[in-house]
């Protein structure tokens, strides 16, 4: 009696994938879910108390720009929304979630690299994503900030990559960790990201820990150094971003 479940199952999820698809290509359903979007996320900064920490951060790292932000995913949903000053290129997903948020993004004056990074590099350079990094790499050379997802999509969550580290090596730009965390919020528990949407009425802590700097000529055991380095300073800002806004994870 189970066989045909079992042989339904799949074909509900085909069509679930082609109908999420063809909304990903309908421009009225993409500018519709873009402008709510965009309507809600400054609902939630303009009713936030937002600490930063450190307090200075922003006159410290504008000289030693161009830089690149890494976060982790799932946690940075608000971030287009903040007022943090520092303009940047995001590499963003070719997805439904990815058209809609490339649109906030450039709706916030921020730029958009149309690529994603995968747990292999087949997958990888199924999805663009060499091509992500050199557009990338070309954007911090033209002294261009970007934004980059230190963790590799539903891999590990919270474990930082080697691409992040690479770019740094290639680019000799800082690595900033940052992480941002609101007291009121809702989890998506069953997500491998564990995605957080940021909500009204409450207290957003925006944390950067210590930059990391790659040397240009880092062999192996180096850039792993560095990677856990990231690691560990994404993972102190996350939880010291939680506690600032006073409901710790």
């Amino acid at each position: 009696m189970t066989e045909p479940v079992k042989q339904v199952r799949p074909k509900r999820k085909k069509r679930l994938r082609n109908f999420v698809r063809s909304l990903s290509q309908n421009r009225f359903v993409l500018a519709a879910t873009s402008r709510l979007a965009i309507w809600y996320l400054n609902w939630v900064e303009r009713t936030n108390k937002i600490v930063v920490e450190p307090e200075n951060i922003l006159d410290t790292l504008k000289p030693q720009q161009p830089l690149i932000v890494g976060v982790w995913h799932g946690q940075h949903i608000l971030m287009p929304a903040l007022p943090i000053g520092l303009n940047a290129s995001a590499m963003i997903s070719r997805n439904f979630d990815g058209e809609v948020t490339a649109r906030i993004v450039e709706h916030y004056g921020n730029r958009t690299i149309r690529a994603s990074g995968g747990r292999n590099q087949k997958q990888t350079l199924k999805k663009g994503g060499m091509i992500g990094f050199l557009e990338m790499l070309n954007a911090l050379k033209g002294q261009d900030n970007v934004v980059q997802t230190a963790d590799i999509p539903k891999g590990i969550a919270r474990r930082a990559g080697l691409g992040i580290i690479q770019l740094g090596k290639k680019s000799g730009a800082p690595i900033v960790p940052l992480a941002i965390a609101s007291s009121r919020r809702y989890v998506f528990q069953k997500s491998w990201d564990k995605t957080t949407i940021n909500l009204p009425y409450g207290t957003t802590g925006i944390v950067v820990g210590k930059l990391v700097h790659v040397p240009e000529d880092a062999d192996d055991a180096t850039l792993e150094a560095c990677r856990e380095t990231l690691e560990n300073e994404l993972k102190y800002a996350t939880r010291r971003a939680y506690e600032l806004c006073g409901k710790p994870e």
